[in-house]
C-alpha cells in the first residue's frame, strides 16, 4: 500500500480575507479529484487533512489561542475556535460524502493530549483501523488541551508530523493557492523547484509568512516544519503546490511532481 497525506490548505478552501467564508465550489471539485484518484490508483491509501482558513484563524488570532488558554475569556475563545473549525470540517465532510468518499473525521480536540504544543498522547487505533478497512481518515487544524499552556492549537502540519511517526507515509502533499515556494515572495516571479536541508539557507530570505491572518506561521513555518520532519524520516517526499488549477490535486496524487519538492539526501 502507498500511504499519502494530503492537506487542503485553508487558503484554498476558504476566502482567508473574509471571516467564516468557505469556497464550496472549490471544496466540491477537490473532493471529486480525490475520488478520481482513489478509483484509478491501485492500493492508494490516503489521510486527508485541511486547514481552518478564515474560520479558525480569525478567532484564534483574536484570543491568542495558540500561545495558551488560561482566563475565562480565553477559554470562551477556545470554544469559539473549536466551533469555527468544526463548522468548516462539516462542510468538507459533506462534500467528501457527496463525492462518495468513505471519509471519517478524527478531530484532534477529541483525542489528542498535548504538552507545550507537542502531542504526548493520542490513541490512533480507530484511525489505523479505518485505513485498514478502506476508509479515508480526515484530520484538520483544531484546538487541543495542553498540560502546559492550558489549551492551544494544532495545525494540520503539527498533526501530520505526529501521524508520520505512527503511519510512515511515502509522501505529504500540501495544496494551497501558491504555485509552490517563492524565492522572492511577494513578487512571486521565482519559483523554487527543490528544497533540501542543504539549500534552505540560500533561499530562506525570500520565504515569508502568509499574506492573510495565519496563526500557525505561514509558508516559512511550513517549510521549516516539513524539513524537520524529513530529517526524522529521510525517505519522505513533500510537495507544496497550488490546488487552484483543476486537476492539480489529482495529478499530485497520481505521482506528478508539481510545485516545490522538499526532500532529504535519501531521495
Amino acid at each position: 500500500m502507498s500511504l499519502i497525506f494530503l492537506k487542503l490548505g485553508g487558503s484554498l478552501i476558504t476566502d482567508k480575507h473574509t471571516p467564516s467564508t468557505a469556497r464550496p465550489e472549490v471544496i466540491a471539485r477537490l473532493a471529486k479529484e480525490i475520488a478520481q484518484a482513489r478509483a484509478e490508483i491501485p492500493n492508494l491509501q490516503l489521510v486527508l487533512g485541511h486547514g481552518s482558513g478564515s474560520f479558525g484563524h480569525v478567532a484564534a488570532s483574536k484570543y491568542h489561542t495558540r500561545q495558551g488558554v488560561h482566563s475565562a475569556e480565553e477559554w470562551q475563545g477556545f470554544s469559539e475556535v473549536w466551533q469555527q473549525a468544526s463548522t468548516l470540517n462539516k462542510l468538507v465532510m459533506q462534500a467528501l460524502h457527496t463525492a462518495n468518499l468513505p471519509a471519517v473525521a478524527f478531530p484532534a480536540s477529541a483525542g489528542a493530549l498535548v504538552s507545550d504544543g507537542k502531542v504526548t498522547d493520542w490513541d490512533l487505533s480507530g484511525l489505523k483501523m479505518s485505513l485498514e478497512n478502506g476508509l479515508m481518515p480526515v484530520v484538520y487544524g483544531d484546538v487541543v488541551f495542553d498540560t502546559v499552556r492550558g489549551g492551544t492549537i494544532l495545525s494540520t502540519e503539527d498533526i501530520f508530523r505526529h501521524l508520520a511517526g505512527e503511519l510512515h507515509p511515502a509522501k505529504i502533499l500540501l495544496a494551497g493557492i501558491e504555485a509552490g515556494v517563492w524565492a522572492d515572495y511577494p513578487a512571486c516571479t521565482q519559483l523554487v523547484n527543490t528544497i533540501t536541508p542543504q539549500n534552505l539557507e540560500d533561499i530562506v530570505g525570500g520565504v515569508k509568512g502568509s499574506a492573510a491572518t495565519d496563526v500557525t506561521g505561514g509558508m516559512r513555518s511550513k517549510v521549516e516544519e516539513m524539513l524537520a520532519l524529513i530529517a526524522q524520516h529521510p525517505e519522505l517526499e513533500i510537495l507544496i503546490f497550488s490546488g487552484q488549477e483543476s486537476g492539480a490535486v489529482y495529478r499530485a496524487l497520481a505521482g506528478e511532481q508539481i510545485g516545490t519538492r522538499l526532500h532529504g539526501d535519501a531521495i
